[in-house]
């Protein structure tokens, strides 16, 4: 497999060895020993899937205490993901970083925690694919706006479909401190 840096002290582009042929492909999408020698050492606790539309918003969204690192990937179509870090005494506090996740490119994106995280959908519909290292915790969770002005993500949509959670969500700014890492 192929690491790549990001920006943001932390995150990872995991690129796994694909063996494809006129029948199709095989991914090894998680190996414990590999992935430790990669520097993600946690424990994984939860897989989740969703599946969305086009123009489907997810983000931004954290939860601490009990924070989850978030192994992410789509198994199909296409999404532009995206995190933030909000560790407060991290050089890069507020500043975030996006890449493009599909089933074409098979690229994983490794979430540590004390990061943000959202996406949406490029695609006609995806099929994204979580694997973290604690329960949901739904008292634990934190979010903020997906358009706040101060963090400036430049979303590939101007028009996303949101859930009633994420268009009630506050800035980044109003979270309370204790909540942030």
């Amino acid at each position: 497999m192929n690491i790549l840096p990001c920006p943001l002290e932390g995150p990872l582009i995991i690129e796994p060895k694909v063996f494809g042929d006129p029948r199709g492909f095989f991914v090894e999408s998680y190996n414990r020993t590999r992935y430790r020698q990669a520097g993600i050492a946690l424990e994984f606790m939860q897989d989740n899937f969703s599946f969305s539309c086009r123009h489907t918003l997810r983000g931004m969204h954290a939860q601490n205490p009990n924070p989850q690192g978030k192994l992410v990937s789509v198994w199909q179509g296409e999404v532009w993901d995206v995190v933030v870090d909000l560790r407060r005494a991290s050089p890069t506090f507020g500043k975030w970083f996006g890449v493009t996740l599909s089933a074409e490119n098979k690229r994983q994106f490794w979430v540590p925690p004390g990061f943000a995280h959202g996406f949406v959908v490029t695609s006609e519909n995806a099929l994204f694919h979580y694997k973290c290292t604690d329960l949901y915790a739904p008292k634990d969770e934190i979010g903020f706006r997906w358009d706040d002005p101060d963090v400036g993500i430049a979303w590939p949509t101007t028009q996303p479909l949101l859930s009633a959670r994420d268009t009630q969500s506050p800035l980044l700014r109003d979270l309370p401190r204790e909540k942030l890492f």
